[in-house]
């Protein structure tokens, strides 16, 4: 099912800013039991990406209708939610008075191994790099080029790749965000310069808060990740896999990861 500004469409308008520069913003949300999950943590990321972008937000009541009529058709999915500027003439200059077009897209649940999730993944280290620009860091905007370009790098014999920066830190992978383990502590990169701050990310943070585990945002390596007591992956959608293989290099899963898998589901049920 898709809804483009709240009709059955699968269709866009060829001046819409997102189709023409990638001018606007999106959310992937899991739909449990016919509702989208985490739906505040949600929407709060998708107002402060409008803010940045100097757009108005769409009205929370009407985006929450469409996404049940989604979830309706999906009650075991995925919600793909997007806002653009909308559409505009010729030209890189934002309308003064843009019209935001709201598009939400419904699918079925990837086809995932569980053993990812048990046994823990294959991940490399992605040639294609990221580029800093602290203005969109954090927001999950429609520019997605370099994700693009650095899965383009391997077929099936990797779950994941990981991206660093111009300054070679590690900053995420290309679908999902990265946590190491060390001295019982987590670390994750910091988000200052790009990337996307995850909402399956920021819920870790708060589980292992809750759990009186330090955790701390910080420039790492790829040297750090060889030498971590344990390395895993995190999105909405794939909830938390171990890294079990980092090119090449055979890594532990420690028992820290699998009580904040527990966690995470006992607040996904």
């Amino acid at each position: 099912m898709m809804l483009v500004n709240g009709r059955s469409a699968s269709v866009l308008p060829l001046n819409d800013r997102g189709l023409q520069y990638g001018d606007g913003l999106f959310e992937t949300l899991r739909i449990r039991q016919g509702h989208p999950s985490h739906w505040q943590r949600h929407l709060e990321r998708l107002r402060e990406g409008c803010r940045r972008l100097g757009f108005a937000a769409p009205d929370a009541a009407v985006l929450e209708t469409e996404a049940g009529r989604i979830a309706a058709s999906h009650p075991e999915g995925v919600l793909k939610l997007m806002v653009t500027r909308g559409p505009g003439p010729r030209g890189y200059r934002p309308p003064a008075s843009p019209s935001p077009t709201r598009i939400l897209v419904g699918s079925p649940l990837p086809d995932m191994p569980s053993a990812w999730r048990r046994d823990g993944v294959r991940a490399r280290i992605c040639r294609m790099r990221l580029s800093s620009n602290p203005a969109l860091a954090g927001i999950k905007h429609l520019n997605r080029l370099e994700q693009v370009l650095a899965r383009s790098e391997w077929e099936d014999e990797y779950q994941e790749g990981l991206m660093l920066d111009g300054e070679g830190r590690v900053v995420e992978g290309t679908m999902s965000n990265l946590f190491l383990v060390r001295d019982g502590m987590l670390l994750t990169p910091s988000l200052d310069q790009c990337g996307v701050a995850g909402i399956t990310r920021s819920r870790i943070m708060d589980i292992a808060a809750g759990m009186g585990i330090t955790c701390g945002q910080t420039g790492l390596y790829p040297d750090d990740l060889f030498r971590a007591e344990g390395l895993f992956l995190c999105n909405t959608l794939i909830g938390i896999w171990p890294v079990r293989c980092l090119e090449g290099q055979t890594l532990p899963v420690p028992d820290l990861v699998r009580r904040l898998q527990q966690q995470l589901d006992t607040q996904d049920p």
